[in-house]
């Protein structure tokens, strides 16, 4: 998934790099003024979700990759990594909240399923690997 050797790869990492550049300056930005009740109100509440845009765009731009790779194989590959990614990804967090619904662990932070589910694209990496003998460059 992250060779950029294909036009499509190559918009996939600048919109991934707009992406995270952007959630980096929010989320200081959040972070700092939230901590110390800067900003309270309406304008709490968008400091609070502009990051989470900025990830729900990283999601976007792989969407849009499937949809704009040409090449029908490395889209294959490209979409078995994202069912195994969101397939695992569903998995632990249902886990997660059958435990937290039975007070045995805490309620998971918002973040977490994003962090589960990029790990996961690297599992679905190896496992397209294991599977069909190519990761598709990652």
């Amino acid at each position: 998934m992250f060779n950029a050797r294909t036009p499509a790869h190559r918009r996939y990492v600048r919109r991934v790099f707009v992406a995270m550049l952007g959630y980096l300056v929010t989320f200081a930005s959040a972070d700092y003024l939230l901590s110390r009740d800067l900003v309270n109100g309406a304008a709490a509440w968008v400091l609070a979700v502009v990051p989470a845009l900025c990830v729900a765009s990283v999601f976007w731009a792989l969407g849009r990759l499937v949809i704009e790779e040409t090449d029908e194989y490395q889209r294959m590959l490209l979409v078995r990594q994202l069912l195994v990614a969101t397939g695992l990804t569903m998995v632990a967090v249902t886990i997660w909240g059958f435990l937290s619904d039975f007070d045995m662990v805490a309620p998971a932070r918002g973040f977490y399923p994003v962090w589960i589910f990029f790990f996961s694209l690297g599992i679905g990496a190896l496992v397209n690997k294991l599977t069909v003998g190519d990761s598709g460059g990652c």
